[in-house]
């Protein structure tokens, strides 16, 4: 089959041939991906500051296709169902607090920006999609395919910051995350979502589904205070949608920007939420050759925290717990999160969309098979 790979050198990636996977152990399941994404998270390999030793492997971590074969153990898929692969799969354990990431390097979890992929533990991974009907599948697939990771990163965002209706809510990124953090809190009754980026298509994206675009650049380096300037209490609720290759105003790396204005911009009694991926400062590798550039530690304001009463979420965003709603709300059409998606790619075109998307030329790209 055809993958997407990854050899450990920033800003190329490879598409190659590599063996279609087999089941392994009897709780797998094999899914012939139909559509897979290329996700920001991807993007940390590609420029070199997050990776696994054993190159290559197969990148991308969000999928939907259909089940082509299941192991005697898997009691409740069947062959031919229509299913969504969330970006971390199961461990098998029950209250698992670390999950697997596919596309990631792990031995066991292959990539998705390929024609196949095997599910460990698919009853508990894998989410099933609640129709299949051929003549649907062009239009709501997409749909499905942003609930793996994107649509349910920046619903569960907002969540995370103890959001309620009628809220205010500053959105620091206007990627495909932060975009659908907007949407999110858009559809669930916030009076306004201010979205902040340093790329203009991503702002005007953003004021399309009605969020306030905040230009963050040289003539305007200080969002803070544009938000102020309408929200003189601050916002009730400021989602960090970035994470760890978080730019200032001058388009340099800064680290701890974000979560800083977080806590500024955040109204007295507010609530922040950390969604973005932050690495830790992992030890460069063959896999990850920029990783010991990145700080172990970002500094914030634990004083400014305090003194505002904010309380704080963050964390890794599981879909395979938290999407099951909205997969019922893209069913009843009452959510259509492809409105992020900029490109529909075929599989060999990866390696010029991969630079397109790092370029902030695309807004979301989907590979269809």
């Amino acid at each position: 089959m055809r993958a997407v790979a990854w050899f450990g050198q920033p800003y190329n990636v490879s598409v190659i041939d590599m063996p279609v996977p087999t089941i392994i152990n009897q709780t797998d399941a094999i899914v012939r991906i139909t559509s897979s994404a290329i996700c920001g998270s991807d993007l940390h390999f590609y420029h070199g500051y997050t990776g696994a030793d054993n190159i290559p492997w197969a990148l991308g971590h969000e999928a939907v296709g259909y089940v082509e074969e299941v192991g005697s153990a898997v009691s409740s898929l069947q062959v031919g169902e229509y299913v969504i692969i969330p970006d971390n799969a199961h461990s098998g354990h029950y209250g698992q607090q670390h999950p697997i990431s596919f596309g990631s390097g792990s031995e066991n979890y292959g990539g998705l920006q390929a024609e196949y992929a095997r599910v460990p533990f698919a009853d508990m991974s894998l989410i099933p999609i609640p129709f299949n009907n051929q003549t649907d599948n062009t239009t709501k697939e997409l749909d499905y395919l942003m609930i793996s990771d994107v649509f349910t990163t920046g619903w569960q965002s907002l969540s995370d910051s103890g959001f309620e209706p009628g809220d205010t809510v500053a959105v620091f990124g206007a990627g495909p995350v932060g975009l659908l953090a907007a949407y999110s809190a858009l559809l669930r009754g916030a009076s306004r979502v201010y979205s902040v980026d340093h790329v203009a298509d991503r702002l005007a994206l953003a004021e399309s589904i009605g969020a306030i675009p905040i230009a963050f650049n040289e003539t305007h380096p200080d969002p803070v205070s544009t938000i102020q300037a309408h929200e003189p209490n601050g916002v009730t609720r400021a989602l960090d949608c970035v994470g760890f290759e978080a730019v200032n105003a001058t388009g340099s790396r800064e680290d701890g920007l974000v979560p800083r204005n977080l806590i500024s911009v955040a109204a007295q009694q507010g609530g922040i939420a950390i969604t973005g991926v932050y690495a830790g400062g992992q030890n460069s590798s063959v896999g990850a050759p920029n990783a010991g550039t990145l700080p172990a530690e970002v500094p914030v304001s634990v004083f400014e925290i305090w003194a505002k009463a904010l309380s704080v979420g963050s964390g890794i965003v599981l879909p395979l717990v938290h999407a099951h709603g909205l997969v019922d709300l893209v069913a009843r059409d009452r959510a259509s999160p492809s409105f992020v998606v900029s490109a529909v790619i075929g599989i060999e075109e990866a390696p010029e969309f991969y630079r397109r998307y790092s370029e902030h030329l695309e807004h979301k790209v989907v590979i269809r098979f």
